[in-house]
């Protein structure tokens, strides 16, 4: 062998070149004995390691087996180069990647970009609103559509129940105590559940890549979010205990009542078609020795379409008779304290009741009630199922509490005193205060008695129709306190939502009313039998359709006039009513055709 000839060539060859096969593939490479093969051996992509081959060098070298002959040819040459049998190629060492910040996630798309602290907040911020929103930006996808299908879950069992409830005329089954109490419970299990959904969201997106700054601002803000969650949740947690301490404070149970009976959930008024609720404003003011009832309505509600005819007595009406059989008709069979003959007013029978157990049986507090709705049931002819008593001075607190009343003042009411030094409630239609709302219905300064009652007759108008759902809901922590101060009945705790479904059909329902005042009505000395004939006339056109009740001309009593029905108009009484001496019980000195009038049209609602 020549001194540099190939050691890849054979002997017997001729000195031709031999080629020989990559081991990779099946291309074929001119020897690398020379400085020729070096590039030829870097551009031919040799793989780093395989079978028979050394691993690459730390000194980014690629090592390549000589052929066996080239071994033995090798013996010739120097020590050095007979002792290696590989030749060292240089290659470029690669370019240093920079270290990343932290490890990888694991599911992390390819596709997301690192999040900022704002993006991190925004995405935390959503996920309160639409639950899975940041897991599903972090990756964990299976996590992110667990939560949503469980909140679109939830959503549609909440529209699906208030459809129920309130759709099928249900509502009052939302204030049983036992749906009270789960109402609580889910309020806390919601605040608790979205505590923990704001806090997993913002652990999945990685707060720990952000700065050190970036980590503090975040936790802040979402720590600000945490508690921002659980407010509506414990606020809707504390309005619901107030709803249920307050009910349970103001409606007795029919165990402490003997004289109500026993509420039955399929029949709950016990086949009537009529419900008679006596709605008392009582006078009780500090320097008065018990309850004046100023103000006395019946409310006579049809179970099955809400139409409701308010009758409004007078508190001066004199010497009222009792229910036959009881001990208070056999104690005043001639009516109440007839005896006396400018005493034994209607608005004394509550406190009289109160101050004679041994005339009035029962328990305190339910005596004065209970000879009430006795002589206004005689009065009307009228079975008096409950009652409800409103302490007129905590009213004012209650309009209040709904933000005022807007009613239509005919003329100027001047109040506080005997001569309206106070102030003066202007005409127009105004948003009376809770004081003005009070005077207004009370004042007697340039009036009488009967005007006055009109003016309350047209405050409780008002006061159910603005005192809306929404209206008490919004303010409802107000209204309950005044309610509980101030509110008395004898509707069974069992009756509510019952009483509630009836009064949610009477908001939507025609409202009439009927004053039994002069000149139509005499108090001094009233004619009862006509009293009756007029409630039973309004209940009868109440029941009618408007257009009928509308054009209904139906006569009370022979030879009496026709008067129009419950539209609004009035009729015309006479001019000037006289009292006769001959005139016998079937005979009234006034016209006997008095109608209920529409309460809207009257206060100008």
């Amino acid at each position: 062998m020549h001194l540099g000839q190939d050691s890849g060539d054979s002997a017997d060859n001729g000195g031709k070149r031999r080629t020989r096969r990559r081991g990779a593939g099946g291309e074929t490479q001119p020897g690398a004995g020379g400085a020729q093969g070096a590039p030829e051996t870097q551009a031919s992509g040799l793989p780093e390691t395989g079978r028979g081959r050394e691993p690459e060098a730390a000194d980014n070298t690629v090592r390549v087996e000589k052929p066996e002959q080239a071994r033995d040819a090798g013996q010739d040459r120097e020590p050095a180069q007979a002792a290696d049998n590989t030749v060292r190629v240089s290659r470029p060492a690669p370019a240093a990647e920079p270290p990343p910040s932290g490890p990888p996630p694991k599911n992390r798309p390819q596709f997301a970009k690192p999040l900022t602290t704002a993006s991190l907040i925004g995405w935390t911020l959503l996920s309160a609103i639409l639950p899975g929103a940041a897991h599903l930006r972090a990756g964990r996808r299976r996590t992110g559509y667990i939560l949503l299908g469980v909140f679109g879950a939830l959503l549609v069992a909440a529209l699906v129940g208030g459809l129920v409830l309130y759709g099928s005329g249900n509502t009052g089954v939302a204030t049983r105590d036992g749906a009270l109490l789960a109402g609580v419970i889910v309020a806390l299990l919601g605040a608790l559940g979205w505590f923990l959904l704001v806090l997993s969201s913002y652990i999945s997106l990685k707060p720990n890549r952000l700065t050190g700054k970036g980590q503090i601002v975040s936790g802040v803000v979402v720590g600000v979010l945490c508690v921002s969650v659980m407010a509506p949740f414990a606020l809707t947690a504390s309005t619901v205990l107030t709803a249920k301490e307050t009910v349970n404070a103001i409606f007795p149970s029919v165990k402490d009542d003997t004289a109500v009976a026993p509420i039955k959930h399929e029949d709950p008024w016990g086949g009537r078609k009529q419900v008679n609720f006596l709605l008392i404003g009582g006078d009780g003011a500090g320097n008065r020795e018990g309850v004046r009832t100023d103000s006395m309505n019946v409310a006579s509600v049809n179970v099955e379409t809400g139409n409701t005819v308010m009758f409004s007595l007078p508190r001066n009406l004199q010497h009222v008779h009792f229910r036959p059989g009881t001990p208070l008709a056999k104690h005043f069979p001639n009516g109440f304290m007839r005896e006396l003959p400018n005493g034994g007013l209607l608005n004394e029978v509550w406190q009289y009741g109160e101050d004679h157990p041994e005339i009035v049986p029962g328990k305190d507090d339910q005596r004065g009630p209970r000879a009430l709705m006795n002589a206004i049931g005689q009065t009307l002819n009228l079975q008096i199922d409950y009652y409800a008593l409103v302490n007129m001075f905590g009213f004012a607190h209650l309009v209040d509490a709904i933000g005022g009343l807007k009613i239509r003042v005919d003329n100027d009411v001047k109040w506080g005193g005997l001569y309206g030094t106070a102030g003066t409630i202007k005409a127009g239609y105004q948003t009376l205060s809770g004081e003005e709302a009070l005077w207004y219905g009370r004042s007697r300064v340039g009036s009488d008695d009967f005007s006055r009652m009109a003016r309350q007759r047209c405050v409780i108008g008002a006061f159910a129709q603005q005192a809306t759902p929404s209206v008490v809901l919004t303010n409802f922590v107000k209204v309950a306190n005044v309610a509980k101060r101030m509110a008395k009945t004898n509707i069974p705790r069992e009756l509510l939502e019952h009483v509630t479904d009836l009064a949610l059909k009477v908001k939507d329902a025609r409202i009439t009313s009927l004053q039994f005042v002069p000149p139509e009505f005499y108090t001094g000395s009233p004619d009862w039998q006509k009293i009756r004939t007029a409630t039973a006339k309004a209940l009868r056109q109440s029941a009618q359709p408007s257009r009928r009740a509308l054009a209904a001309g139906v006569t009370a009593s022979p030879g009496a006039t026709a008067s129009p029905g419950a539209s609004g108009a009035s009729p015309t009484p006479d001019p000037t009513p006289t009292r006769t001496a001959t005139a016998r019980p079937s005979q009234t000195p006034t016209q006997n055709g008095k109608a209920a009038q529409s309460l809207s049209e009257l206060c100008g609602f």
